[in-house]
């Protein structure tokens, strides 16, 4: 029988900033602050506009690395996952 995990749940952080290299900005710098809360999945942030929500844009790339961690290069990028960070447009 499989087992149930519990439903996580997802932070919805609205902002002021009014541009898309302005958020990215922001996400990389709580990214690099918050790093250490263990509690928050930077992998998996997205960013959308206000009103659509429905329409995300992914950051980094999700791929899981030997070892849990996640790769740290922006989500399109060429070539092999790292765990080392690569600049990101602003």
């Amino acid at each position: 029988m499989a087992s149930v995990s519990a439903p996580r749940w997802v932070i919805h952080l609205p902002t002021t900033l009014t541009s898309l290299g302005e958020a990215v900005a922001l996400t990389v710098a709580l990214r690099d602050s918050l790093g250490h809360v263990t509690a928050i999945d930077f992998g998996e942030a997205t960013l959308s506009e206000e009103d659509r929500q429905f329409l995300r844009t992914r950051i980094w790339c999700d791929v899981r690395l030997d070892g849990g961690d996640r790769c740290r290069r922006r989500a399109d990028h060429g070539g092999p996952c790292s765990t080392t960070a690569e600049d990101l447009p602003r």
